[in-house]
């Protein structure tokens, strides 16, 4: 079920749509570290039994772009970004592309956690072989 609301400017979008039910798809998996549709309670990372599913920042990234380390190549190693878990981190694609992440989870080829798109921070998942560098605060 689906619930859509118009925005008015005379309340914070959070007081708005907070209280929105979200949509569930039956079937579909969640990500790694996210619960899945109709689970409740501890979603537990591999290896860390017990932990709460994680939330998004609240508060935005920084207000500045880092300098670009030099890019390499190759893909980036998952254990060198496993460094920035939980930690506002600025990453570079190999498309030029550039954005503050606030990574939660590290697989052996991709990362996922939340991406800053200039207003709020949104669930986002990456192919680690389509960074080129990162930068982590």
């Amino acid at each position: 079920m689906y619930h859509y609301a118009v925005y008015s400017y005379d309340q914070p979008w959070e007081r708005q749509f907070s209280s929105l039910p979200l949509p569930s798809f039956p079937g579909l998996p969640g990500l790694p570290g996210f619960p899945g549709p109709g689970s409740t309670g501890p979603s537990g990372f591999p290896g860390q039994p017990g932990l709460q599913s994680p939330q998004a920042p609240t508060l935005p990234p920084p207000a500045f772009v880092p300098q670009q380390a030099a890019a390499t190549p190759f893909a980036v190693d998952p254990g060198g970004i496993r460094l920035c878990l939980f930690r506002n981190t600025f990453i570079w694609l190999s498309n030029g592309e550039g954005f503050w992440f606030y990574p939660v989870f590290v697989g052996p080829r991709s990362v996922a956690g939340f991406r800053w798109n200039g207003w709020s921070w949104m669930i986002f998942g990456i192919d680690t072989r389509r960074i080129v560098s990162f930068s982590c605060f």
